[in-house]
């Protein structure tokens, strides 16, 4: 599985965590659920960041903060790829690693697992958003109007707006940063991650609901206008309108009953991703966590408790890293596909 002797190591930047590889071919932007990405995510998904570390891949750890708005969540994670993005390149340069991988944001991908998917998917669907502010604001509309009033519609406008114009003037500043540092040019794409892979492990699209019990106070907060935003409903609808979500890999657990509504949701409702870059793999909704102890992973909250690497690897993460890779050729044949027409 690569490249098993190096040690994934580690260091702050921003407000997340870095491992640089000495030699990537690309970056793997990890971001959780909501209690393990909150506390520990390092050390409860070490196993999968183990080994896509070895597979030759820059890992960003991103962290989960516990919010009901979900839209703010999502514009911080973005905002943090701006921030993290020229450190790469310096602390790499300065390390004498390999920088080149960095200077190409196709180069970047995501995994979420569980609620993390759902920050995922937002920005995937913003990528739709018009550049001009007036058709900007009719998407929002047409996204918002049968489950908002005029105030919450008002207030989101407000928000992406605000987000748009902020990562815009980031971007600018972050090529001007790299190039200072390296005298190269760095390709950005779009001021959100078009055209960047997805995988979403057991993704959980979640409302009020599932953070707050009983039901009834959810149900409260959410005539309060206090609740999740986006709610499900809201999320899905972007997604769907969106028309994106192409290079994008899903990976359903069998016996996980928290993900199974939004995993049939995209592929009965959404119809996506295409069968081949679909796995579905026996385990609960926590499968994703695992720590390895010498020739063995424990599995912290899934059966067996205690596997050998090898069946680890047959059962879960070479089924990840083969989607991945795939995934990866399918974008590098759909970018040639796009120069050709070009020309």
């Amino acid at each position: 599985m690569g490249n098993v002797n190096l040690k994934l190591r580690f260091k702050p930047v921003s407000h997340s965590w870095v491992a640089l590889h000495p030699q990537p071919k690309g970056v793997i932007q990890f971001i959780a659920g909501a209690f393990f990405g909150t506390f520990g995510p390092m050390l409860f998904y070490r196993y999968l960041l183990q080994s896509l570390f070895e597979q030759g891949y820059t890992i960003i750890l991103l962290p989960f903060n516990f919010t009901f708005n979900h839209y703010v969540e999502a514009g911080f994670l973005m905002r943090e790829q701006y921030e993290i993005l020229p450190q790469l390149v310096k602390m790499a340069s300065v390390a004498g690693y390999d920088y080149e991988a960095y200077l190409d944001d196709k180069n970047f991908s995501w995994i979420g697992h569980s609620l993390g998917c759902k920050y995922i998917s937002l920005l995937e669907g913003f990528t739709a958003l018009p550049p001009e502010p007036q058709e900007r604001e009719q998407f929002i509309r047409n996204l918002l109007s049968k489950t908002s009033d005029e105030s919450q519609i008002e207030s989101v406008i407000a928000d992406i707006n605000i987000l748009f114009e902020e990562l815009t003037r980031k971007r600018d500043e972050v090529k001007n940063l790299i190039y200072t540092y390296v005298q190269k040019n760095i390709n950005i794409n779009s001021v959100f991650i078009k055209g960047q892979v997805s995988i979403l492990l057991a993704p959980a699209i979640a409302d009020t609901g599932s953070a707050i019990r009983p039901r009834f106070l959810a149900d409260i907060i959410d005539n309060l206008g206090w609740g999740v935003k986006p709610t499900v409903k809201e999320t899905q609808t972007l997604i769907y309108d969106s028309g994106l979500f192409n290079i994008m890999g899903l990976v359903c657990l069998k016996s996980d009953k928290i993900a199974k509504p939004t995993g049939e949701w995209f592929t009965d409702i959404l119809q996506k991703p295409p069968e081949n870059f679909r796995k579905p793999l026996a385990g609960k909704h926590l499968r994703p966590l695992g720590i390895q102890l010498a020739k063995y992973v424990i599995n912290l909250f899934d059966k067996p408790l205690v596997e050998s690497v090898q069946e680890r690897n047959q059962g879960f993460e070479h089924n990840v890293i083969q989607l991945l890779e795939e995934l990866k050729k399918n974008q590098h044949n759909g970018h040639r596909a796009e120069e050709a027409e070009g020309k």
